[in-house]
């Protein structure tokens, strides 16, 4: 522990006030990156690492709408032509001007990071080709009309060509390689220890307030609530439901809260003739997979109760689900509803799709992803044992072991989420449920592979469409075609809670990112 954690600790403990830290900054956090590699993975924990280190052509506020980033405007030429203007006089963390090689660069390689458990294939695929008209200008045009590239693109984090050209993921654990635009540099990760941060003097933005963060890994719930309360951090994100009202009794504490875009759902792999953990009652493998059949994964849907899983095992910290968005993203459909708990018809769809009896199911899940995300696990078993199936087992495991397994198809139910990250529903949709194409580069979180053609062009032609009123009304209609097939099972969107000190407040929001930028002193 620093000196400074020592005394706040020894002033916690005498009673007196903590002193303010408005020089540096100790986050406490649930879930740690996989890699310093901005564009190695997708996935949420890797995202919000990034976001504090490299920059993107567009921003995203903390409700996901957009502003100039590195790119400071752009403009149509024509349906399939766009104009990129970049920003002018920014740096790297090593002093090198950024320039549109980088940006080329940047967005060639997005898809092609060796080993990625959660590629950006979907953030370029509509690319077609890139010019350099010069440094600071960029023309791109794209396989088709594509009134969200710079949403979609926006997404990239940008790479320095010369730090980074010929160098592997792995490379990127040095400060020499590690190289972004983004208002921290990066100083050093230790694995499942922590992220030491330091405020970038030349970052192009506002000025970052704090001058050293440090990003601690602390995966346990009840040890990341303890080092709060103990001074040993400043903020901790993720706090379980069961631990509000604890923070915000506690003197010297405080809780934010608010509902993020992440939609919950259980996946039923539809991959191949089996689905791995799906057997007959005598344990032997079926010989059909029955989540090929939209009756069963509508028969599953039907067994579960949501309100129940938010009220008992969220306390409160949900909202049930019944598609990817939540209402305040364009492309929600109002009428695309939760399913309710109905085991009678459940069952009944089962005996009608030829399980009468129903059949043996393992279900998986990570165990420090989210808040409860084992309880829920838990909680499913059970409700699926009484709506007629037979639950041989629940299995957890540590996400970044889960995700990659999740990924290579190894599970045949399983929990997982996906973090809403623009605007609208277009880019959830055409990552989760349009059918993965790798070449295409659709579908990259298709990971239980549902396939439906017409979803496939409904989504297609809305993402094509320029007026953006027209293509709200447009994804609606895709929301409610594929809905209708119970492509996965959505279950709740997260309520999220921060917990932190006296004299900061989080501005964090539906992008559930826990960021040095979005905390200030209130002091």
């Amino acid at each position: 522990m620093t000196p400074m954690r020592s005394a706040a600790l020894a002033a916690l403990l005498c009673g007196t006030a903590l002193p303010a830290l408005a020089q540096d900054l100790t986050i406490g956090r649930s879930s740690e990156q996989s890699s310093i590699d901005p564009q190695f993975s997708r996935t949420g924990n890797n995202q919000m690492t990034s976001t504090m280190i490299f920059g993107r052509l567009v921003e995203f506020d903390a409700n996901l709408q957009v502003s100039p980033g590195l790119a400071e405007s752009w403009q149509n030429i024509d349906p399939t032509t766009w104009e990129i203007k970049l920003r002018e006089g920014v740096t790297f963390h090593d002093g090198s001007p950024f320039t549109a090689d980088d940006v080329i660069y940047s967005l060639e390689r997005a898809d092609e990071v060796p080993n990625s458990p959660a590629p950006y294939t979907d953030q370029v695929s509509a690319v077609a080709g890139m010019e350099k008209v010069d440094d600071l200008t960029i023309h791109i045009t794209t396989n088709d009309p594509a009134p969200t590239l710079m949403e979609d693109i926006g997404r990239v984090f940008i790479i320095s060509k010369a730090a980074t050209e010929g160098r592997s993921s792995e490379d990127f654990m040095t400060a020499e390689v590690a190289v972004g635009t983004g208002p921290y540099k990066f100083v050093s990760w230790t694995p499942g220890e922590a992220l030491d941060l330091q405020a970038y003097d030349g970052f192009y933005g506002d000025a970052p307030e704090f001058k050293d963060v440090e990003v601690r890994f602390i995966s346990n719930d009840a040890a990341r609530v303890a080092a709060l309360l103990s001074g040993a951090v400043d903020v901790i994100d993720a706090v379980p439901p069961t631990d509000v009202a604890t923070i915000k009794n506690s003197e010297g504490f405080n809780i934010y809260s608010a509902q993020s875009g992440r939609i919950i759902y259980l996946g039923l792999s539809m991959r191949g003739d089996t689905a791995p953990g799906v057997t007959d009652l005598n344990g032997e493998p079926l010989a059909e997979n029955p989540f090929k059949d939209p009756r069963v994964r509508k028969a599953v849907s039907l067994m579960i109760d949501r309100q129940l899983i938010v009220d008992r095992i969220l306390g409160g910290s949900g909202v049930p689900a019944g598609q990817l968005v939540p209402e305040v993203l364009g492309g929600h459909a109002a009428d695309v509803t939760p399913d309710q708990p109905d085991p009678e018809q459940a069952r009944a769809l089962l005996a009608e799709a030829g399980y009468p009896e129903g059949f043996g199911i393992t279900i998986s899940s990570s165990n420090d992803r989210f808040p409860g995300d084992a309880d829920l696990a838990q909680a499913l078993g059970q409700m699926l044992t009484r709506g007629g199936l037979k639950v041989t087992g629940v299995q957890v495991f540590p996400y970044n072991v889960y995700s990659k397994a999740a990924t290579a198809g190894d599970y045949g139910a399983f929990v997982f989420s996906l973090g809403s990250s623009t605007p609208t529903s277009g880019p959830s949709l055409q990552a989760l449920l349009h059918s993965y194409d790798k070449e295409a580069g659709v579908g990259a979180f298709n990971r239980v592979r549902f396939s439906n053609p017409e979803f496939d062009a409904a989504v297609n032609a809305a993402n094509q469409e320029f007026d953006e009123a027209t293509r709200i009304t447009m994804l609606e209609d895709a929301t409610r075609l594929v809905f209708a097939e119970t492509p996965v099972v959505p279950l709740y969107w997260q309520v999220i809670h921060w917990g932190m000190r006296d004299g900061l407040e989080i501005s964090a929001g539906l992008s559930e990112d826990t960021l040095p930028q979005y905390v200030r002193s209130v002091e």
